[in-house]
């Protein structure tokens, strides 16, 4: 199948599937089509059962092989997502609570990691089979991180006070950067890469990705402001914001350095007043319209292919009850990782209570932690980790996903 006839099958499958969730389900697009696929999986495998001569599974496998989604999301469609997330968030609002964010990403993401890897460490060997725990500690490192794709798509339609969303956008923004950092160290350590083993060369290695990425995405976005001042065509600044984009992303990564913080701040630098005051006010409408269309498309895409991931997942018993562990697990760690993150930041207070209600039940997993636990080396742990990871991004998805507006409006009914 050529690339063109599979991203037309996709789109079509969204299309329909987003139709159907429109006349029946109601819900919020990304998540109907989530859940829409999910059933047709399910109907698939179950078709398989009862009627094994037709192999639904082998079939769905190849497609989704064809796909790649560690490969596509992580070197490629990553760049579109976090970029156009990027320009939606109010950076005024963001540097007035830079600490609480960079609390929050940074050391929020290591606690979670830390207590969700020991957390499931101690509870495997109650269910009857023990995980190393470096292999604990990789699986934190795929769920610590919040979703960018999922919690700015959810900000958008719970409407929280400015400076929470803000905080939430953040975090999620740069905590997916750190995380994927964290990520490589563990599974080099798992996979006995003695290069990440030492604390310099892990301390070097954050350096480079985290603040390397963040300086190559500010120089970027800064040369593309000054770019973007010398014309005034709104076409042409729509390709300056697609070279930035992938560009951006591209060089992080050949560098070395982390793709995701790149784009992240390259995005926040051309999103802001300076970088919106040097595009033409043709070129600002287009540019919000082009970018909410690219992701729009991109999300719903990922989401169905999160869906159909079910079928490349072999689900024992054993499996089943490590994720229903896993999901309660997952909450109190990011409770509890939000709290002591943001014990000495502007987080605190009168609103403090609630902000951290909110923040722990709208801290939403989503396609990275998937295409990260996809992208695990064969082994005994692989299934594993893969099964725990799948069913708690779904569960964050689709309850806490559905349920977060309900939570917010109690909370800030003053706000709204």
């Amino acid at each position: 199948m050529t690339p063109l006839a599979l991203f037309a099958v996709l789109l079509t499958l969204a299309s329909l599937f987003g139709v159907v969730n429109h006349r029946t389900l109601r819900l919020p697009n990304t998540i109907g089509v989530l859940i829409i696929s999910l059933l047709v999986s399910m109907v698939m495998l179950g078709t398989d059962r009862i009627v094994p001569g037709y192999n639904l599974r082998a079939i769905s496998r190849s497609l989704l092989g064809t796909v790649n989604l560690p490969q596509t999301l992580l070197n490629g469609v990553l760049s579109f997502l976090l970029f156009a997330a990027a320009l939606q968030v109010d950076l005024g609002q963001l540097w007035a609570r830079k600490l609480t964010v960079l609390a929050l990403a940074l050391l929020g993401t290591l606690l979670a990691v830390a207590l969700f890897g020991g957390g499931m460490w101690l509870l495997f060997p109650v269910l009857g089979q023990s995980v190393p725990l470096i292999w604990c500690v990789v699986l934190g490192a795929i769920l610590a991180p919040t979703d960018p794709v999922s919690v700015v798509g959810m900000l958008r339609r719970v409407g929280l006070p400015a400076p929470l969303q803000a905080v939430f956008a953040g975090e999620a923004l740069f905590n997916d950067g750190v995380g994927v950092v964290i990520f490589g160290v563990a599974l080099g350590i798992a996979t006995g890469d003695g290069s990440t083993a030492g604390g310099t060369a892990i301390v070097s290695l954050f350096l480079l990705q985290a603040v390397g990425g963040g300086l190559l995405g500010l120089i970027s976005g800064w040369l593309t402001v000054q770019v973007m001042r010398l014309v005034d065509d709104a076409h042409l600044e729509l390709t300056i914001s697609l070279a930035l984009a992938t560009g951006t992303f591209s060089l992080a990564n050949a560098l070395g350095m982390s793709g995701p913080i790149a784009v992240v701040v390259a995005g926040l630098t051309l999103g802001s007043r300076r970088g919106l005051a040097a595009i033409s006010q043709t070129g600002r409408k287009e540019l919000t319209a082009f970018w909410s269309v690219i992701d729009e498309v991109l999300n719903t895409l990922l989401f169905l292919l999160i869906g159909f991931e079910v079928v490349a997942i072999a689900f024992h018993m054993f499996h089943i009850a490590a994720a229903l562990l896993a999901i309660p697990l997952s909450v109190i760690v990011r409770a509890i990782s939000v709290f002591l993150a943001t014990l000495l930041t502007r987080l605190r207070g009168a609103d403090r209570g609630r902000a951290l209600v909110v923040l722990t039940w709208g801290g939403l997993r989503g396609g990275i932690s998937v295409a990260l636990a996809l992208g695990l080396p064969p082994g005994h742990e692989r299934a594993t980790l893969l099964a725990v990871c799948y069913g708690v991004v779904v569960f964050t998805i689709v309850v806490q996903g559905l349920t977060i507006e309900r939570v917010a409006r109690r909370f800030y009914r003053m706000e709204r």
